[in-house]
């Protein structure tokens, strides 16, 4: 039934230099916003890194953070900056994070760290989500990076079948559990021309906790770098 993937890592980024730049701006289209009563939500990932390191320089100036993620909490509170609970916030104004793919509408995958359920709460929770990436995460169609959905142990294989019948390919990822004590799944070979149907089919799916689509909820703001400096791109407005 399944291929096994192991999670991605590197020990070196070719990218970082276009993840500080997209950070830098995100960070400057910020600093006016924050005040002593702000609480942000913080996504995971190396490209959100580089936001936190720029963000330490404003602890004790808000009030804290939300973080999407175990890893993010830890790497908050080593740069000084109070982690709070989400059932104790309210509404956050703003969520920071990457993403592993973004399409021309802001539809986005994001999961390539395993922690989509977590980063979907909170920006959920958010009143404007910015992302940070650089241009080699734009795409015309979502899908060419594996998208991740996690899922409940007991379900996982009966999850892979049911992915099969919808023509993809499905990857356990290999010695990995999320922060919640789930498997994910990455699912290869979707061409993803309508996002917000396969966000709603897959999610349906008895089993699936969540996946790795953000089209219900994209982006509304995201910062690309490019060789000649950071892209502002808004999410279009339907009427």
């Amino acid at each position: 039934m399944f291929k096994s993937t192991s999670t991605q890592a590197s020990a070196s980024d070719p990218n970082l230099k276009s993840k500080q730049q997209a950070a830098e701006a995100v960070f400057a289209y910020l600093e006016p916003w924050i005040d002593r009563h702000t609480v942000l939500g913080i996504g995971t990932g190396s490209t959100t890194n580089c936001f936190i390191e720029l963000l330490s320089n404003l602890k004790g100036k808000f009030q804290g953070a939300v973080a999407s993620s175990q890893a993010t909490e830890a790497q908050l509170k080593a740069k000084g900056i109070e982690t709070l609970d989400l059932n104790t916030t309210g509404t956050l104004p703003f969520y920071i994070d990457g993403a592993d793919e973004f399409d021309p509408h802001l539809n986005l995958i994001k999961g390539g760290g395993g922690a989509l359920t977590r980063e979907k709460i909170v920006a959920a929770c958010s009143d404007q989500f910015l992302c940070i990436v650089d241009q080699s995460k734009r795409v015309d169609v979502l899908g060419t990076f594996p998208l991740p959905i996690e899922v409940i142990p007991m379900a996982r294989s009966y999850v892979g079948r049911q992915i099969v019948q919808l023509n993809g390919d499905p990857a356990l990822r290999e010695g990995f559990l999320s922060d919640n004590g789930n498997p994910i799944i990455d699912i290869h070979h979707l061409s993803i021309s309508t996002p917000l149907d396969w966000e709603q089919r897959l999610n349906n799916i008895p089993g699936v906790v969540s996946v790795g689509l953000f089209a219900h909820r994209g982006a509304d703001k995201i910062f690309m770098s490019t060789a000649s400096g950071v892209e502002v791109l808004e999410r279009p407005q339907f009427t």
